[in-house]
C-alpha cells in the first residue's frame, strides 16, 4: 500500500538528479556548505547521481538533497534506513517552503520504497521536527592530552596495513556495528570518505592483534596546529579487552610527539573507563534525528531484549504519513516484535516521540516528563522493558 504524504506544499516539482540539473544543484551545495569550486562534483560522484533529488520552483532549481540507502543496527538487527544528506536550498528560495516541500516529497518516496526509518544530521531542528524527525542518538568527539593516558602494557601487536579495498576492515566493523545501538551498515561513500585525505595529510591504518585473527583496528591522521600536534582517530573497532588495552598503549606511545588525541564515541564512552584519571573530555556533541516512516515495519524490524515478553498498546499521531496514524499492538517475545493494528492505546505519543522511544535515547519516563507521551503506569513499565538499551550513537557523520 502506498503511503500518502499530506498536506503537500504546493508550487514545487520534485525529481531525480540528472545530467541536466546536477550542475545547478552542485553550485547550490557549494554555496550552502562553503565548498571549494568543483568539490560538489567529487561529492556527487562518490554518492552517485542516482541518489540525488532536486526541487524546482517555477522551472528553476531551488535546491536538493541526497538519499543514502543504508541500514542501521537496532537491538542487534539490521533495519533498512534512508540517510538524508546534503540538504541545500538556494538563498533566494529560503523561507518560501522549498525546504519543507523537498523533505515531504522525499519522505513520500522513501515510504513508497518500504524503507521503515530515515536518519539525518540537522542544520536546524525546527524544519525536520515539522515533518516528524526527532532527536534519536549522539555523535560525540572526545579529546585527551596524550601525556595523561599512561597505559603502557600492550597485550596485542599492532601492524600497519593498507586500508583501501581491504575487506578485513569491513568485517571487523560489521562485528562491532551489530553490537552497537545506532551504528550504520555503511554506504560505500562513507567507506570512501575514510580513505580521503587533504594534500597535507597522511592516513595511517593499523590492525590490532594477529593478522590472521585481528581483534580491532585504528585509522588516524596527524596534524600540527597552533595549539600543538593532534592525532585524530577517524575510525576504530575494538572487540576485546586486550584490544582496548593495546589501543591505549599504542596511542600513549605517541606522547613525545603528540599533544592531544581525538576520537569519536558515545556520550558514555567505555574506552575511558580504563584510563587512570578522568582526563578525557567531550570536545563537541551533536544529536542526529530519526523519522519513523512506517510504524509497523520499523517496530517489527528492530531487535528487543531477549528475556522480555510483553504486549504494548500504542496510539500514534502522524499528521504527515496517514498510514502511521492510529492504534497498534506491539507484541514482543524471544527478541522479536510483531505488530497488529488496533488495541487499547494505553501509551499515546506522536511520531516524533516514537522516534526517541524507538532508539532508547530517552526513557519512557523522560518522554512523559517532557510531554512527549502519555501512558498508564503499566504501559510505562512495559515500554521501559521493551525499549531498554544502551545510549544510541554512531561514529559516522553524513
Amino acid at each position: 500500500m502506498l503511503l500518502m504524504v499530506e498536506p503537500m506544499t504546493p508550487g514545487f516539482k520534485y525529481t531525480k538528479g540528472s545530467q541536466e540539473n546536477i550542475q545547478q544543484l552542485g553550485n547550490i551545495l557549494e554555496q550552502c556548505f562553503v565548498m571549494s569550486f568543483g568539490d560538489s562534483e567529487i561529492y556527487v560522484k562518490g554518492i552517485g547521481l542516482e541518489n540525488f533529488r532536486v526541487i524546482y520552483r517555477e522551472q528553476k532549481v531551488a535546491g536538493g538533497l541526497a538519499i543514502l540507502p543504508m541500514s542501521q543496527w537496532w537491538g542487534g538487527q539490521r533495519v533498512p534506513m534512508a540517510g538524508i544528506a546534503a540538504v541545500g536550498i538556494a538563498p533566494e528560495y529560503r523561507g518560501d517552503g522549498a525546504a519543507i516541500a523537498l523533505i515531504q516529497h522525499t519522505l513520500q518516496e522513501i515510504s513508497e520504497q518500504d524503507i521503515p526509518i530515515s536518519v539525518l544530521y540537522p542544520a536546524t531542528q525546527r524544519l525536520y521536527r515539522k515533518v516528524g524527525y526527532e532527536q534519536a542518538g549522539s555523535y560525540c568527539v572526545w579529546e585527551i592530552p596524550a601525556d595523561s593516558i599512561q597505559i603502557q602494557h600492550a597485550c596485542l601487536p599492532l601492524e600497519p596495513v593498507v586500508l583501501k579495498n581491504n575487506p578485513i576492515f569491513h568485517e571487523l566493523y560489521q562485528q562491532q556495528a551489530q553490537l552497537t545501538h545506532g551504528y550504520l551498515d555503511r554506504h560505500p561513500a562513507i567507506w570512501q570518505g575514510l580513505n580521503r585525505t587533504l594534500d597535507t595529510e597522511t592516513l595511517y591504518s593499523y590492525l590490532i592483534g594477529d593478522k590472521d585473527q585481528p581483534q580491532g583496528y585504528i585509522i588516524f591522521t596527524q596534524e600540527r596546529t597552533k595549539d600543538g600536534s593532534i592525532l585524530r582517530i577517524r575510525d576504530w573497532v575494538m572487540l576485546s579487552n586486550a584490544a582496548v588495552q593495546s589501543f591505549w598503549s599504542f596511542i600513549a606511545n605517541h606522547r613525545s610527539m603528540i599533544d592531544k588525541v581525538t576520537w569519536k564515541s558515545s556520550v558514555i564512552d567505555a574506552l575511558t573507563l580504563v584510563l587512570p584519571e578522568q582526563s578525557a573530555t567531550i570536545k563537541s556533541q551533536d544529536r542526529w534525528m530519526l523519522r519513523i516512516v512506517d510504524v509497523c515495519k520499523a517496530l517489527e524490524a528492530r531487535g528487543y531484549p531477549p528475556g522480555v515478553e510483553a504486549e504494548l498498546h500504542l496510539e500514534v499521531q502522524d499528521d504527515l504519513l496517514s498510514a502511521n496514524q492510529g492504534k497498534f499492538i506491539l507484541s514482543v517475545a524471544h527478541g522479536k516484535g510483531e505488530v497488529t493494528k488496533g488495541g487499547k492505546g494505553e501509551l499515546q505519543l506522536d511520531i516524533k516521540g516514537l522516534a526517541s522511544l524507538y532508539t532508547s535515547l530517552f526513557t519512557p519516563r523522560q518522554l512523559q516528563l517532557t510531554g512527549k507521551l502519555q501512558a498508564t503506569e503499566a504501559a510505562l513499565l512495559k515500554a521501559r522493558q521493551i525499549f531498554a538499551g544502551e545510549s544510541p550513537w554512531m561514529i559516522d557523520f553524513f
